[in-house]
């Protein structure tokens, strides 16, 4: 017999409560291997795609493109054995399926309830409340309990009502915020298209299912008088806070108002690390690689960090303790069509200037495609933020939560400078850094960033460190 599984949207990242549906690759009818990629999803970190648990047969997408989910909640239906045996004659079927059910164990037909809580459903049929997809009962079904004879008897088909008079779903709004409205996939899309929200209807088809006509009814519906008051035509555009943008603006607020920051700010001649940059990409070694004035200023904070570790360190307030880092997994703050990501590049401190270059050069280019991986924008210790490729000179950034320090690199312009009591047109940058000052005190971080600025103006001082 067909057997019918949800997927329910699992755990990506440590902490992911909820993800968007960016793009599903499979519908109805397809047939799909183990680990097939069957859908994109957006999480607070990245998107990902998710690979499917099992063999079989797609009979339901639960979730539509650009509706949020929350982990837990199934999002597809997958028939794991499309080429079992038909099912046999009900008067035969019942004796057998009622042993199980009098032991509290599922069967797995539709309509029954399966290990988890989950309803075994063909098309649109998600889980009938929300209790019953959180936790599985522990003791059998009410239905069973109902229904079932008081003695064994000789075998006879189940009373009706089991099957054909099921308990109806409560209403939407009612159900926690996981549940899935009872809809097929063209009526969520019809819905979706004329911004009707199927969690406000309840529907009028078998076992609650909203049909065309409910949400066409609700489309014609007059609105109430104070919705009126508040259509602003086309001046105003509204965007939900989801994804990325959401788990931005969370972290920066969180950060914001626990550690306290300072931000001091120097301003570099930068002209020898220009110098050498066009040296360097003369140079054989360098054939190929896109060398950035950002991979010489991670060097630099690599190197100055060694010199005060403070800045690669971490305030550690559940166990009141300063956790000192001998790694540097360095953060690099970058700009993608889905919001604000800072993915790490992993021991930092082991490279070269050339595999710096290199590294980055990746991370950006994943970054902007909207690859990065969950795994790769966590646990960081430092970050750079490089505002100056937008032609902004400097700011006052906001620490990346649970490191203690950010350095923000400015545009580098031609401007005068006094070299040697003349003045001369140089190439000129500034540095912004901003520290928690319950671990880096004023004259470690001035300290640090006075290193990072003495490296970018001359070069040659690495070999002193």
């Amino acid at each position: 017999m067909p057997q019918f599984k949800q997927f329910p949207l699992p755990d990506t990242a440590e902490g992911l409560t909820e993800a968007e549906i960016l793009t599903w690759h499979v519908k109805p009818g397809d047939t799909v291997t183990v680990n097939q990629i069957i859908v994109e999803i957006e999480t607070a970190k990245a998107a990902v795609e998710l690979p499917c648990p099992w063999a079989g047969v797609v009979t339901e997408l639960l979730a539509e493109p650009g509706q949020t989910v929350e982990v837990g909640v199934p999002i597809i239906t997958i028939d794991t054995d499309p080429g079992g045996s038909a099912a046999p004659a009900p008067a035969a079927a019942a004796p057998a399926a009622a042993a199980p059910e009098a032991n509290g164990a599922s069967s797995g037909k539709i309509g029954e309830e399966m290990p988890g809580g989950r309803i075994a459903t063909l098309v649109g049929y998600g889980p009938k409340s929300g209790a019953a997809k959180r936790r599985a009962r522990k003791d059998a079904p009410a239905a069973a309990k109902v229904t079932a004879p008081a003695a064994p008897a000789a075998p006879v088909a189940p009373p009706a009502p089991v099957v054909a008079a099921p308990v109806a779903p409560p209403a939407p709004a009612a159900a926690p915020g996981g549940y899935v409205p009872l809809a097929k996939p063209p009526v969520r899309k019809l819905a979706k298209d004329l911004g009707v929200d199927l969690r406000a209807l309840t529907g009028s088809g078998p076992d609650g299912v909203i049909t065309r006509e409910d949400v066409e009814s609700a489309v014609a519906a007059p609105a109430p008088a104070v919705q009126s008051t508040v259509d602003n035509g086309s001046r105003e555009r509204r965007v939900p806070i989801k994804g990325v943008r959401k788990a931005t603006a969370q972290a920066m607020v969180d950060s914001a108002f626990t550690a306290p920051h300072v931000t001091e700010f120097l301003t570099v001649d930068v002209t020898p690390m220009m110098e050498l940059r066009a040296r360097l990409k003369n140079a054989p070694e360098f054939r190929g690689v896109k060398l950035t004035p950002l991979a010489f200023c991670a060097k630099a904070v690599i190197l100055a960090a060694r010199r005060t570790p403070d800045v690669n360190a971490t305030w550690d307030a559940a166990a009141n303790e300063i956790v000192y880092k001998d790694y540097v997994h360095l953060g690099i703050a970058a700009a993608t069509p889905r919001g604000l990501v800072v993915p790490k590049v992993r021991d930092a401190d082991r490279m070269s200037l050339k595999e710096l270059a290199v590294a980055l050069d990746e991370l950006a280019t994943v970054a902007r495609e909207g690859k990065t991986s969950p795994a790769d924008m966590m646990n960081g210790t430092i970050t750079i933020t490089n505002v100056g490729v937008f032609g902004v000179d400097t700011g006052t950034p906001i620490l990346n939560p649970g490191e203690s320090a950010i350095l923000a690199l400015g545009a580098i312009r031609d401007m005068p400078w006094v070299v040697d009591g003349e003045i001369k047109i140089r190439k000129i940058c500034q540095l912004a850094l901003s520290f928690d000052h319950r671990v880096v005190d004023g004259q470690q971080g001035s300290q640090f960033l006075a290193d990072v600025g003495a490296l970018l103006a001359e070069p040659g001082i690495a070999m002193t460190y």
